[in-house]
């Protein structure tokens, strides 16, 4: 079961809790030392060391200038920040209906030049027919407190794949075999689908690559995910979309994302692996 968005934040608080205690060790001060110089009361470093409090931007500034760690700085707000928006959950970002979800999916991919997208679950939104996309998105909908907007959804989603087609984006999509045989529409929506994927194979911007079910590996399929740049890495749990910033985590994502690449098959292989997905429809 992937770990809940509420125990991943609270686990990267405490995290960066014990990063700034450490500094303050490594500096060779006590925790009144840093409050002095700092300009607060001690209770304030106490809460911070116990992740009892979030720090502010400011917070993270003075305590690493005291620790003669400036350098720090930038590493340090990204983390904070990352952790104070880590996650939003999903019915939250429904409430507001399911086109407007979408929305945000097709302002970040028409900002980005580089777009990269690992799935071991469903084909990635990039890549989707109308019909795929309207059987996944009709889940959420039937369960959501949002307006019923599922066509404009839908649409929306549609809107989100320019990239694949216009201006300078790169759009570098790696998915799992098993992927290809997840029944998550009828027969006829499925054959669309892959058969979209066979053309859009030939797109210059695009790059698709598929992990067979052979092949030998020493990562297994991970959460989906996908990196914007090297700037934003999006996860997609059961009840929420988790939202990375901070540089050292989105680089994990990024290293992450290479070695899963080095797995996968491209060009006729992948072109194979989806026909046989098809003809195993019947």
């Amino acid at each position: 079961m992937p770990e809940s968005p509420l125990s991943a934040a609270q686990a990267a608080r405490r995290a960066l809790a014990d990063h700034l205690q450490h500094l303050r060790k490594d500096a060779g001060l006590t925790g009144r030392e840093l409050s002095a110089l700092c300009g607060w009361h001690p209770a304030k470093t106490s809460r911070l060391q116990k992740a009892e409090a979030a720090p502010s931007d400011s917070d993270i500034r003075a305590w690493c200038t005291a620790c003669g760690a400036e350098g720090m700085i930038p590493e340090l707000i990204a983390v904070s920040r990352s952790v104070a928006s880590m996650y939003m959950e999903w019915k939250r970002l429904q409430r507001a209906g399911l086109r407007q979800l979408q929305e945000t999916y097709t302002r970040a991919y028409a900002e980005s030049r580089l777009l990269r997208f690992y799935s071991s679950d469903v084909i990635p939104g990039m890549l989707q027919t109308h019909g795929y996309a309207a059987a996944i998105l009709s889940r959420f909908a039937a369960e959501a407190t949002s307006p019923d907007d599922l066509e404009q959804a839908v649409d929306q989603r549609m809107k989100s794949t320019r990239p694949m087609y216009e201006g300078s984006h790169r759009v570098v999509c790696l998915i799992e075999e098993s992927v290809l045989r997840y029944r998550i529409a009828e027969s006829d929506v499925m054959a669309g689908q892959l058969g979209h994927l066979l053309s859009v194979m030939s797109l210059p911007r695009v790059s698709l690559g598929v992990i067979p079910f052979t092949a030998r590996r020493t990562l297994w399929p991970v959460e989906t995910f996908h990196v914007l740049d090297d700037r934003l890495v999006e996860v997609e749990l059961v009840t929420a979309r988790v939202t990375i910033t901070a540089p050292s985590e989105v680089r994990d994502y990024v290293g992450t994302f290479a070695e899963l690449q080095g797995f996968a098959v491209y060009g006729q292989p992948a072109r194979t692996l989806v026909t046989a997905a098809i003809d195993s429809l019947g």
